[in-house]
């Protein structure tokens, strides 16, 4: 790929008189981006900007609500949630997260949802209705990745210095088993069908394969890239395909994407992409991979079906996570 001429920060400042004005669009792809309180809007059919949103500060993880009609994102610097209404791109309200929120997850019924504050080392409970602070739960320290269970009845929550997944009960609010991973486990992705829960080991390049019956590690995928040390390999952002045959996983500061076979743990496609492939998303027939490249300050479009890097689209600085909306 060639590299682009214009900077992350020239497209943003051309595009900010367009503001919230730049119309929410049904096929778009928002970009948090950490450093410009802002995301950044990608038609999905011309993979152009479209424009910005102005948010809180520090934006950074991102997710649907309200079946799709409101984009919820969580701003570290703000302590808060800026509730964003894809109608008109506006924000219509703000909930209160609590100290240094980073990563969060919604029940299945919309009705709670959890946050990793990273100071407290505590993962914070709010009524999503009211944004009131219903509870907090104490995990180990710098927690970060959260996820609900399908069922709703668990939460995991990793904790990148105890190198834990901690299993929160959701009725008591109580952990209730500690699993050791690798070291400093980062983000989740559970299987569609539910069995499985895989965890992202940033300083260990490699992915912990929870069984979520069992409670316990059942596998664990090593990474290798050639020409790459084991510490420059630092996985992060991952998904799964629709059918649960697919996972995908950016490798953080190797630069790459990877396209693993989930059956037999094997890494099919090393596809290059931009400088600390961060965070994945898959459009709705998956036929484009977005990887958010954290140091490069673009998303790199990748062709699924080709396992090939298609376009680079400069956004914000650091960006961090992107969420399709189609």
């Amino acid at each position: 790929m060639t590299p682009t001429t214009i900077s992350a920060r020239h497209v943003l400042a051309a595009l900010a008189l367009a503001g919230a004005a730049g119309a929410a669009q049904a096929a778009t792809l928002y970009v948090s981006s950490e450093k410009d309180d802002a995301l950044t809007m990608i038609d999905l059919a011309t993979l152009q900007v479209t424009g910005t949103v102005a948010t809180c500060k520090r934006p950074r993880h991102m997710q649907l609500a309200a079946g799709g009609k409101q984009l919820v994102v969580a701003c570290t610097e703000s302590g808060k949630a800026d509730v964003i209404d894809l109608a008109n791109g506006r924000s219509v309200r703000r909930i209160d997260l609590g100290d240094d929120p980073e990563i969060f997850d919604l029940s299945p019924d919309g009705k709670t949802l959890y946050v990793s504050n990273e100071d407290d080392g505590e993962m914070g409970i709010v009524d999503f209705a009211s944004g009131k602070r219903t509870g907090a739960v104490k995990v180990g320290q710098e927690p970060e990745g959260v996820k609900v269970s399908p069922d709703g009845k668990t939460v995991f929550v990793t904790s990148e210095v105890a190198s834990m997944v901690h299993v929160v009960d959701a009725a008591s609010g109580k952990v209730v088993k500690n699993i050791k991973v690798g070291k400093r486990p980062r983000r989740f992705a559970i299987s569609p069908d539910g069995r499985e829960l895989w965890v992202s080991n940033e300083l260990d390049a490699s992915v912990s394969v929870i069984d979520t019956a069992k409670l316990e590690v059942v596998d664990t995928l090593r990474f290798e890239l050639k020409g790459a040390r084991s510490e420059d390999i630092t996985p992060v952002g991952l998904a799964f395909s629709r059918d649960g045959r697919r996972a995908f996983v950016g490798l953080g500061r190797a630069n790459h994407v990877a396209f693993v076979d989930v059956a037999s743990r094997k890494v099919q496609e090393l596809v290059l992409v931009g400088k600390r492939a961060w965070s994945v998303a898959l459009n709705a027939d998956e036929s484009r991979l977005f990887v958010v490249n954290g140091l490069s300050d673009d998303v790199t479009v990748v062709d699924v079906a080709a396992a090939k890097a298609v376009k680079t689209i400069p956004v914000g600085r650091v960006p961090h996570t992107a969420v399709v909306v189609e």
